[in-house]
């Protein structure tokens, strides 16, 4: 790498995906570059195959960096990009996206205003006849109704769409890559931290990424098995830091009916019939991740002589 350094670094874990990582790169040559312009750095987290070929037109394109790293999860890639990024800002997205044109542009206007948030963007899924993708950005939905109810009061984002400055993407220590291991979480994670900093967060509605993800009944499940195990482990890291959000989050889920119901009355009858049964998978799912972590996480506790559970 030469030259000056970029005002942005767009920073991309991948695993095995050189069928959709092609149209994310595809979608990052025609992004509006904000002033100071930006750099693109790959994290290959382990795949089965290198991606040098894969990614070398794009060198001619683009400011692009390619890391292969030994498998070590999402969190860990993430934290290793963030380590060669030269940019004053940190923009996160993942192998399956493809922002639009002017997604860091729009970013990029917030910060001009407010370089200290931690903006994220609107996630969109490209796959509307694949049910299974589609339930699950309305589980995203739900979520985001959820936890952002309006642009000012953001409390969550995910992972692939934000951005923040690499200052205090650093002071804070990165994605908890030990922890979430295995399970999903971090970003969630992430945000709680950068809450409980005092750090204000803040939703960029003209910032949207193009989810790409290809997904069958069998990637729900183990999608919606993560997030239960994920949630287990946000609960417990949570309770060891002081903050009782387990009752809370509760009910989320047993508020669900009522929360849905906004989503559930834009969609045609077919998508309501195809996306009911998923929505079930995800509860059950979900719960059966979160006692599995939690079996897993007083088995180790035991194990290590600690006989009393964080959570409540």
């Amino acid at each position: 790498m030469s030259g000056p350094a970029p005002k942005y670094s767009i920073i991309i874990p991948t695993f095995n995906r050189r069928d959709v990582i092609l149209g994310t790169l595809e979608s990052l040559t025609r992004l509006t570059s904000p002033p100071g312009g930006f750099e693109v750095i790959i994290i290959d987290d382990g795949s089965p195959h290198p991606l040098d070929e894969l990614v070398a037109p794009y060198r001619e394109q683009v400011d692009l960096t390619l890391l292969r790293q030994p498998n070590a999860g999402p969190a860990a890639a993430r934290n290793r990009g963030a380590e060669l990024a030269r940019g004053q800002f940190l923009a996160f997205t993942d192998d399956d996206c493809q922002p639009i044109p002017d997604w860091l542009c729009a970013f990029d206007r917030v910060f001009s205003r407010d370089p200290d948030r931690l903006l994220g963007g609107i996630i969109i899924n490209a796959l509307d006849a694949n049910v299974c993708s589609a339930t699950s950005q309305l589980i995203v939905d739900l979520v985001y109704r959820q936890f952002n109810p309006t642009p000012e009061t953001a409390t969550f984002f995910c992972s692939n769409n934000f951005v923040m400055s690499a200052a205090r993407f650093r002071e804070l220590g990165g994605f908890d890559s030990s922890s979430f291991r295995l399970a999903a979480g971090e970003d969630r994670d992430f945000c709680a931290r950068w809450r409980q900093r005092g750090w204000s967060m803040f939703q960029v509605n003209e910032a949207v990424i193009l989810h790409f993800h290809r997904m069958n009944l069998q990637k729900f499940w183990k999608q919606c098995f993560g997030y239960g195990r994920g949630a287990c482990t946000f609960h417990r890291l949570e309770a060891a830091r002081g903050h009782n959000s387990l009752v809370r989050d509760s009910g989320f889920h047993f508020n669900l009916p009522r929360a849905l119901w906004p989503l559930w009355i834009r969609l045609d009858w077919r998508s309501r019939l195809a996306a009911l049964p998923l929505l079930g998978v995800w509860q059950v799912a979900n719960l059966l991740g979160f006692l599995h972590q939690r079996r897993l996480d007083s088995r180790n506790n035991l194990a290590s002589g600690q006989v009393t559970n964080p959570l409540p």
